[in-house]
């Protein structure tokens, strides 16, 4: 492992085990990706334990054909859907696959999420679209996602599955994660909100509040 590599590495663990204890990354569910170089970038193992995870665990892969060149573990089943979006995005270097609460929930309403807070509107670059449902790890959800990805447009939803984020590096694709989270619950509180008397909608929005 070169110099280089054992950073982006270090830097993969680093952030899985962050995303873990946020609370974005359930279990093993979850993923992300950093680019190397122009033809090689980093995933998580597959259902990798974040917190016993190391360096040498990290998969090394050629963006093109998906090969493995270095790493322990086995890459993550979404390491095609990584490599599509860091392909698509070359001013993206790093990709996270997040199963948060929050915004994993409103994906099962099926629709875009607003996205109103001018903070979140900048970084996340405008509401974000939802991709329509395909099974974990297939080639259908590569394209799916693939397909909605467009410039300055950096989160989406994966019905029924989750989020990806995307970003410049591994710091501004979490500032994504967690704008997106807030997103996902002012929503949910508007909408609630809305039908005061409703004791069931009351428990749920005095869960989002707490």
């Amino acid at each position: 492992m070169s110099p280089l590599e054992r950073q982006v590495c270090e830097a993969v663990v680093r952030t899985a085990v962050a995303l873990a204890d946020q609370g974005f990354l359930a279990g093993v569910g979850g993923n992300l990706a950093l680019r190397i170089d122009a033809r090689h970038f980093a995933v998580t193992p597959s259902a990798s334990d974040y917190y016993a995870m190391a360096p040498e665990d990290i998969c090394i892969l050629r963006l093109d054909t998906l090969e493995q060149l270095a790493g322990n573990g086995k890459p993550s089943v979404e390491s095609g859907l990584h490599a599509r979006v860091l392909k698509t995005r070359p001013d993206c270097n790093a990709s996270v696959h997040t199963h948060q609460p929050v915004a994993s929930a409103f994906t099962l309403l099926d629709r875009p999420l607003p996205v109103t807070s001018p903070a979140a509107r900048q970084a996340i670059g405008g509401d974000v679209p939802m991709c329509a449902y395909a099974p974990s790890g297939t080639r259908w959800l590569t394209a799916n996602v693939g397909k909605r990805v467009q410039a300055r447009l950096n989160a989406y939803l994966m019905r029924n599955h989750g989020a990806v984020c995307l970003g410049a590096t591994l710091e501004d694709a979490c500032h994504v994660v967690r704008l997106l989270e807030q997103e996902a619950i002012a929503w949910f509180r508007q909408a609630l909100a809305a039908q005061p008397h409703n004791p069931l909608h009351q428990q749920a929005l005095n869960a989002l509040t707490a």
